[in-house]
């Protein structure tokens, strides 16, 4: 087998290998990172049955701001300082924990699943129009005063969190 075979092969087995693995690992396609917290070398140790528990962090990322836009009329654009757009999204957690028989027999575990959600956010933004209108063709092309505009354009947060809790035999 030559050399040029032998080398596209493993370029085709590398990339297979690099699909399968993205497509292995749901978390990192959502942007966030699973962290295991490790007790089975204390529930070992101990003798007994401690609770499980993991979660998940969000990766934040950056977005691109909307650009000003230029409305007639107007001697300064809409929005002199765009609001910046972040994705990123709320931590998840997952516990998994034993019940002491407390509520009666088959409720010896309890489960709660706080999955991760998608967080939205802007940063706030401005808005300013100057005191002068455009040219006015009745002034002789000079414009004419009017009132100061200022307004600040308020940050925006959108999310949809959720958690179960559920309670049962060996969950």
């Amino acid at each position: 087998m030559k050399s040029s075979t032998r080398g596209t092969i493993a370029a085709v087995l590398t990339a297979v290998a690099a699909a399968a693995g993205a497509a292995a690992t749901p978390a990192a396609a959502l942007g966030s990172v699973p962290v295991p917290v490790p007790l089975g070398g204390a529930e070992s140790a101990l003798g007994m049955e401690l609770p499980k528990l993991g979660g998940e962090v969000p990766v934040p990322m950056p977005g691109s701001p909307e650009g000003p836009r230029y409305v007639e009329g107007r001697l300064i654009p809409e929005r002199v300082l765009p609001q910046l757009p972040v994705h990123g999204g709320l931590p998840g957690a997952e516990l998994r924990a034993p019940l002491p028989h407390v509520l009666g027999d088959g409720f010896d575990h309890l489960g709660l699943s706080v999955p991760a959600s998608d967080l939205r956010t802007a940063a706030p933004g401005l808005a300013l129009d100057a005191p002068l209108t455009p040219p006015n063709p009745d002034n002789f092309g000079l414009p004419d005063l009017k009132a100061p505009q200022l307004g600040v354009l308020a940050p925006v947060l959108q999310t949809v969190p959720g958690a179960d809790l559920v309670t049962g035999a060996g969950l």
